[in-house]
């Protein structure tokens, strides 16, 4: 149970069965496995399976959890369910909507519509979320149960010193050279005439468009839209009125004020200019279509951009403003803004990290890292993405060789796995106290599951109990 706890536990909190696994019922359901009076279904085990190959295609060397894997993760759900529920621990009515309306505007996403999804289910949005309101409950519980149990569990460097005398030294990864950088980015705005004539042509097209219909305003947008999803959806999404974290103000603004097949006038948004078409739409949800079109920018603009950053670096390096008040107060680039700029990825963990190879970042700033310096900053440079022109300056904050793991240069890697793995310990504890305590029953096609002694004993135990 030990490397399975967290595991199981972390891919079931984000287990959501899809309309169209659940239109796929299993002929013969039945009981499968039992915890206090928390049941599980062999539809359960089958459709989660199902939803995580879902999940997974298109991806490769992914490794599914196996039918008896799940079921521990089942059984160790609802336990945790059933212990929240004994420490009067609560889910408002509130968070379970807000977490079901998210996952359902998820998948109406992927499916293209609400009309789609229903149409799959055989069930309104209204009929899935009823189906799913229990299983979500369930979910949070488990999770506020699970936090409450390791939330307060801390490593101390000694334990971390401990924890890494242990691993063997070849088994210790080896990393090849790292760099953490920085970069404050400026998108230089186009000037007012060139804006104009882009709005001009977004005002044909949207002509065009109301004469010849929807199929003319996907021809339009497959011709001239900068979207770089445009290749997938067709300039189309799904909106909703009260994810104004995931949609620029304006754009959702425009597109809500539109009836079903209007076409809006010309829209300005941090990412350029849009025109919208309404598709459908159905209360706080809309389906809508766009065409957007980036205003390009002069050699002016882009020089008077260098000049702010280059006066910007000045500073920074005179020391009359860090580079985080900077970030702060110059840079547009919203993924960084509120990390003092860092760029992160994945380290090989699959974790987050702000160390990064060099084939992490684009060949721009690799050119720049080249002539730089741990403590460095780079001179303003242009370059171009599928958002358009941009100017930044680039910080190289740390560089590494290639190196074997190590607690000089990589402390806070080992404690990150020092401390999960004392938190799976904690868990481990915490159910070989609770298990007995609870009712078990476990179906027999599950009795060669290696992962599951504890349980079984658990529920011999009941079983003699009960004769």
């Amino acid at each position: 149970m030990k490397n399975l706890v967290l595991f199981v536990v972390a891919v079931l909190a984000g287990v959501f069965v899809t309309a169209s696994a659940q239109s796929k019922k299993v002929v013969a359901d039945k009981i499968v496995g039992q915890v206090g009076d928390k049941i599980i279904l062999r539809s359960d085990i089958m459709n989660a399976i199902a939803d995580m190959k879902r999940q997974s295609q298109g991806q490769e060397n992914v490794v599914l959890p196996s039918e008896c894997q799940i079921m521990e993760g089942q059984l160790i759900r609802k336990a945790l369910v059933l212990q929240a529920q004994k420490d009067s621990l609560h889910i408002s009515e509130e968070e379970i909507d807000a977490s079901l309306d998210n996952k359902i505007r998820q998948f109406i996403q992927s499916y293209g519509s609400k009309d789609v999804l229903e149409e799959i289910a055989g069930k309104t949005v209204y009929q899935i979320k009823e189906d799913f309101k229990e299983s979500f409950r369930e979910q949070k519980l488990s999770e506020q149960m699970q936090s409450k149990i390791v939330d307060a569990i801390k490593i101390t460097p000694t334990e971390v010193k401990t924890y890494y005398s242990k691993i063997q030294k070849d088994s210790l990864p080896f990393y090849e050279s790292e760099i953490e950088v920085s970069q404050i980015i400026i998108n230089p705005k186009a000037n007012k005439d060139v804006e104009e004539y882009v709005s001009k042509q977004m005002y044909d097209y949207k002509k065009q468009a109301e004469v010849g219909g929807g199929k003319k305003f996907d021809q339009l947008a497959k011709l001239y839209s900068e979207d770089p999803a445009v290749k997938e959806n067709g300039g189309q999404y799904t909106l909703n009125r009260n994810d104004k974290n995931s949609w620029d103000p304006a754009f959702l603004s425009a597109s809500f004020r539109l009836k079903e097949g209007q076409i809006s006038p010309v829209i300005k948004s941090k990412f350029g200019l849009h025109i919208i078409m309404m598709v459908s739409r159905s209360g706080d949800e809309a389906v809508v279509k766009h065409i957007l079109r980036i205003p390009p920018v002069t050699d002016d603009e882009v020089n008077d951009a260098k000049k702010l950053l280059d006066s910007v670096r000045k500073k920074v390096i005179d020391g009359s403003m860090s580079f985080g008040a900077a970030v702060n107060k110059y840079s547009d680039d919203e993924n960084s803004k509120f990390s003092a700029g860092a760029i992160s990825g994945r380290d090989i963990n699959g974790g987050a990290s702000t160390f990064l190879s060099i084939d992490q970042l684009d060949k721009d700033i690799v050119v720049l890292l080249k002539t730089l310096k741990p403590g460095e900053y780079s001179a303003p440079q242009a370059y171009k993405d599928d958002r358009g022109t941009h100017v930044r300056i680039v910080y190289l904050r740390n560089r590494t060789e290639p190196h074997r793991e190590n607690l000089k240069e990589d402390y806070d890697r080992v404690a990150k796995r020092a401390l999960e793995e004392k938190k799976s310990s904690a868990l481990e504890k915490w159910f070989k106290e609770h298990i007995p305590t609870y009712f078990i029953s476990i179906d027999k096609d599950f009795s060669n599951c290696a992962g599951l002694e504890e349980w079984r004993k658990s529920a011999d135990m009941a079983a003699k109990a009960r004769n």
